[in-house]
C-alpha cells in the first residue's frame, strides 16, 4: 500500500455501532468490565489507551513503517519520555545545533538526572566518532536541522552508532515521513511533535514515539506514557488524525512554494544567504536528494544588517503570519534568535519561514515588498 493510501486508511477503522466512515471521538475516561474482570473491548482507562489514541498511532506508526507507537500530548513530552527510558549515568550525543527546546530540556532537567550529553556537529562524522563513551546509549539526529537546514547522513550515522551498540533516534518532523524514511537508513527510533506537519492545521497539540522494534527499550517509553500520563486528549488525537489524512498532498505543495520562495530569496539583492537543501549550491544538498523525496517546506535566510533589519523586514510582511510554530497550511515567519534568547547560536539576523499552501506568487510578493 503505498503511503498516500496509509495517510488515509491506516488506523481509521468504520464505526462498528452506527457504520460512521469517520471513527467517532470516545471522550469516556473509562471503560466498562466484563463479569469476569476482563476488558473484553481493550480498553479499561484512557490515560492508559483510549480508541482515538491507538488509532493515531496506528496511522504514524504504519507511515513510518515501525512496529509501534506511542502518542504523547506535546513533542518535548515524545522527546523525555526517550530521555525518562535511559538509566542515571547514561550518556547520549546530541546534535550541537539541536532545536533549542530539546537542548533546554537537556540543561534545564536532565543534568539533575546524571544524563550525561556531548553535543557534537553531525555532519563531521570524525566529531561524532569521538563522541562516544563506553556508556553511550544513544545518539539524536535532527535533519534538516532546526533552524540552520542541515543535513545528516543519517545511515552513516547509523553505521557508525550500531558498531558502538547504541541506538539511533531521528526526530523526523521537518521531513515526516512523506518525505523521509529514517528506519530504512538504520535509524531505531524516530519522534515527531505531531503539532506540525502531522496536525497540519495549527489547531492541536501533540508528540508520537515510533520504534522500528516492539523491545524492552520501547516498553519503557510506553511506561513512561501510561504511568506518567502526558498523553493527548482524544479530541487531540482526532484532530491529528484528521490532519494526517491530507499529509501527502501538502507535503508536495509545501515543498513545491519552499522551493520557489528560495529561489526568489537566493537571487534577492538584499539577502544575504538562503539555507534551504533544495538549492543546489546548499551544502546538504547532495545528501538531501539521496535520502529525501522533495525538500520539504521549511528554509532559512539571513538579510543583510543585523536583528534590527531582520525585525523590520519581519513586521513588513502582511500575508505571512508573525508566529512561533510551523508546519501549517498558512505560512509562518520568526525570528528564532529573539525566541532562542541570550544563549542561542542561530545568526540575529536568520529569519525563518514555514512556507504553507498558499499560492507561490502571494507569498513571493509579500517577501518582495517586505524587503523592498
Amino acid at each position: 500500500m503505498k503511503i498516500e493510501t496509509k495517510a488515509i486508511h491506516a488506523g481509521n477503522h468504520p464505526d462498528e455501532t452506527t457504520g460512521a466512515v469517520v471513527q467517532p471521538i470516545s471522550l469516556a475516561s473509562t471503560f466498562e468490565r466484563a463479569e469476569d474482570g476482563s476488558y473484553p473491548k481493550g480498553f479499561k482507562y484512557s490515560r492508559a489507551s483510549n480508541p482515538n489514541r491507538t488509532s493515531l498511532e496506528e496511522c504514524v506508526c504504519s507511515l513510518e513503517g515501525g512496529a509501534v507507537a506511542a502518542a504523547f500530548s506535546s513533542g518535548s513530552a515524545a522527546a523525555m519520555s526517550i530521555f525518562q527510558a535511559l538509566n542515571t549515568g547514561d550518556h547520549v550525543i546530541v546534535p550541537s545545533d539541536m532545536y533549542h527546546g530539546i537542548t533546554t530540556m537537556l540543561k534545564g532537567i536532565y543534568s539533575h538526572w546524571n544524563l550525561q550529553v556531548t553535543y557534537a556537529d553531525m555532519q563531521n562524522l570524525d566529531e561524532v566518532r569521538k563522541a562516544f563513551q563506553p556508556n553511550t546509549r544513544a545518539l539524536i539526529i535532527e535533519s534538516p536541522s532546526n533552524p540552520m537546514m542541515k543535513i545528516s547522513d543519517i545511515q552513516a550515522l547509523a553505521e557508525i552508532t550500531h558498531s558502538h551498540q547504541a541506538m539511533v533516534v531521528c526526530d523526523n518532523t521537518f521531513a515526516t515521513p512523506i518525505l523521509q524514511n529514517p528506519f530504512l537508513l538504520g535509524a531505531d527510533l524516530v519522534f515527531h511533535s505531531s503539532t506540525k506537519y502531522l496536525g497540519g492545521h495549527s489547531d492541536v497539540i501533540g508528540g508520537i514515539v515510533v520504534s522500528k522494534n516492539d523491545d524492552e527499550f520501547f516498553q519503557r517509553i510506553r511506561e513512561v506514557q501510561q504511568i506518567g500520563g502526558a498523553v493527548p486528549s482524544p479530541f487531540d488525537c482526532f484532530l491529528t488524525l484528521r490532519g494526517i489524512r491530507t499529509l501527502a498532498i501538502r507535503m508536495k505543495v509545501h515543498s513545491e512554494n519552499a522551493m520557489q520562495v528560495a529561489q526568489f530569496l537566493h537571487h534577492h539583492p538584499k539577502v544575504e544567504k538562503v539555507y534551504y537543501p533544495g538549492l543546489p549550491d546548499d551544502e546538504g544538498h547532495e545528501l538531501a536528494k539521496k535520502q529525501m523525496k522533495t525538500f520539504g517546506g521549511m528554509l532559512s535566510f539571513l538579510v543583510k544588517g543585523d536583528e534590527r533589519e531582520a525585525m523590520k523586514t519581519i513586521a513588513r510582511c502582511q500575508l505571512f503570519t508573525r508566529a512561533t510554530s510551523l508546519g501549517s497550511v498558512e505560512s509562518l515567519i520568526e525570528h528564532r534568535a529573539s525566541i532562542e534568547g541570550p544563549a542561542t547560536h542561530t545568526p540575529h539576523n536568520l529569519i525563518r519561514l514555514s512556507i504553507g499552501i498558499e499560492h507561490a506568487d502571494d507569498l513571493i510578493a509579500d517577501l518582495k515588498q517586505a524587503l523592498s
